[in-house]
């Protein structure tokens, strides 16, 4: 009921036309897309932009971002591909990840049909989107037989689900609009549609001593700058580990899933990337600890951050009423960002 809900709540008002777009809604392999294309000729070939919408991988729709797509499609003068991926509870993991790659993959078979140069297609999104966005620009980075993608764009990305308590879980553990409870709750559903074990999650007995320690060197407070430190942190020892709990969520450390967790031979191999993050954001240190991945294999990041920025900020740009200018600088930055590509 809560999830119905929730959903309902968000839809997003229907807006009318839009004068300078012209918008359709389409199925890429059988997923649900809304392509927004400017309606003004070009001297060539446009930016292809595909955006996976946020919502923890539960909420969100076509609708509900519909405003930030057309903004980022008028101000960018790019054509947009908005991707209704399926929905967690209902659908689990990789069920949103597959919807959006085999959505990009049609898309990218197909962008002459849209006036897309193939040498400017970039995956973009918010959150869950930022995850999934994430993990498509990964999947697709070693491809020979597809055109290569010219940027990521991560907007406060969860990258990883093996540590609830890194300095900014901490730190904003009770700041709108996301909880660290709702961190794991999301993506308990997505991986296993309930929310079983969560307090363990939560605590960390769900990862094994020896991945944990693997993992270390990716994530980990000490690889977060010591100025994101100074609001309350409090180092804490490992809990005991629990075999059960570990068993129903061991797929947290494939990289599809927490892409965090991928092969310095895959990071590599990223395009150019944008990371926005916000100060008071649970998710703020995935997006910061991503960041250093990429910068230690040498691929080129573009990082805004949002001092006075929460989680979600980017989609409450102008949302029945409430407008907030944080929110609006960081789209304009993301904005920015595709018209240098």
């Amino acid at each position: 009921i809560q999830i119905t809900f929730g959903r309902y709540v968000r839809q997003g008002r229907k807006l009318g036309l839009d004068p300078k777009l012209f918008i359709q809604d389409l199925q890429f392999n059988e997923v649900p897309v809304r392509v927004y294309q400017p309606k003004a000729t070009s001297d060539g070939p446009r930016r292809g932009i595909l955006f996976f919408h946020g919502g923890g991988w539960v909420f969100g729709s076509l609708d509900t971002y519909e405003k930030v797509c057309r903004y980022l499609s008028r101000e960018s003068d790019s054509v947009v591909v908005s991707v209704q991926y399926r929905l967690a509870p209902e659908h689990k993991y990789p069920a949103a990840y597959e919807d959006c790659l085999n959505a990009t993959q049609h898309f990218l078979q197909h962008l002459e049909h849209y006036g897309v140069d193939p040498a400017r297609v970039i995956v973009c999104g918010d959150s869950a989107g930022g995850n999934l966005a994430a993990a498509v620009s990964q999947t697709l980075a070693g491809r020979s037989d597809f055109p290569k993608l010219r940027a990521q764009i991560l907007i406060y990305p969860g990258l990883q689900a093996l540590d609830f308590n890194l300095p900014s879980y901490q730190q904003n553990r009770g700041v709108p609009l996301l909880f660290r409870e709702r961190a794991a709750f999301f993506a308990l559903l997505y991986l296993n549609g309930d929310a079983l074990h969560m307090q363990e999650v939560l605590e960390g007995s769900h990862i094994p001593p020896d991945l944990r320690l693997k993992y270390r060197k990716w994530v980990s407070p000490d690889n977060i700058p010591e100025e994101f430190k100074v609001r309350g942190v409090k180092p804490l020892g490992p809990t005991d580990f629990i075999a059960e709990v570990y068993e129903t969520v061991k797929r947290f450390c494939e990289p599809n899933l927490c892409p965090l967790l991928a092969e310095d031979s895959v990071v590599h191999q990223l395009p150019e990337s944008f990371i926005l993050t916000c100060e008071y954001d649970v998710l703020r240190d995935d997006g910061l600890l991503y960041k250093k991945r990429l910068e230690d294999n040498g691929v080129r990041v573009t990082w805004y951050h949002l001092e006075d920025g929460f989680h979600g900020i980017i989609s409450l740009y102008d949302y029945c009423g409430f407008s907030f200018p944080s929110g609006k600088r960081g789209l304009d930055s993301v904005v920015n960002f595709l018209k240098s590509l």
